[in-house]
């Protein structure tokens, strides 16, 4: 959240002071902006995005701090545990930045929320490509693959993990339950339960 709030007072700092004659529509979309990126720091998330949008319709430029305040009112509804609401917002920052990792991290979680795993698992698989040494990336897809009960690309992910940060125990007791159900599974034996999801945040 912390993040998101120093992206909007950055991106209203940012704001250029439009004056002289020719541009009332660039002036008006100026005047939205900043209307907008006000409303965003007092959270009022609803105004803002009406009105940021609006200046993004005007002017293309305006469109960072549009995703600024969708990801501050997806961070709200996510902490309010209305997860379709915020995955609504983080779909609406994708399609004006489809590599926004935290948009794809935040949709990936609130996937996982409702229990739709193949979408998560896709946002996180989307995410790594564009970071592949964030290692919140690959402990979900790992968690993921695993609870599905693909072993190997749960492995593989692991193994990912491992490879970055060598003394992570989330990740080495994944391997070691991996292990144990592979082990299992050839004699026929029940495996163990996976282990909860790795913490994150919307």
């Amino acid at each position: 959240m912390k993040r998101v709030l120093l992206l909007l007072i950055t991106l209203v700092m940012a704001l250029p002071a439009t004056s002289g004659l020719g541009a009332p529509k660039s002036n008006e979309a100026n005047s939205l902006a900043r209307r907008g990126t006000e409303a965003a720091r007092n959270r009022q998330w609803d105004e803002a995005i009406e009105d940021l949008r609006k200046a993004a319709e005007m002017d293309r430029k305006y469109a960072p701090s549009l995703v600024a305040a969708l990801l501050g009112r997806a961070t709200t509804y996510a902490g309010q545990q209305q997860f379709q609401q915020a995955a609504t917002d983080y779909d609406e920052v994708l399609k004006l930045d489809s590599k926004n990792t935290t948009a794809l991290e935040g949709r990936g979680l609130m996937a996982l929320k409702m229990n739709d795993m193949d979408k998560s698992l896709a946002m996180y698989s989307q995410a790594s490509k564009i970071d592949p040494k964030e290692i919140r990336y690959l402990q979900y897809q790992a968690y993921i693959y695993e609870v599905k009960g693909d072993l190997k690309n749960s492995m593989a992910d692991n193994d990912k993990v491992l490879k970055l940060q060598p003394n992570n125990p989330d990740a080495i007791a994944r391997k070691t339950r991996l292990e144990t159900r592979l082990a299992q599974e050839g004699s026929g034996a029940a495996p163990p339960p996976a282990q909860s999801a790795p913490p994150g945040k919307p």
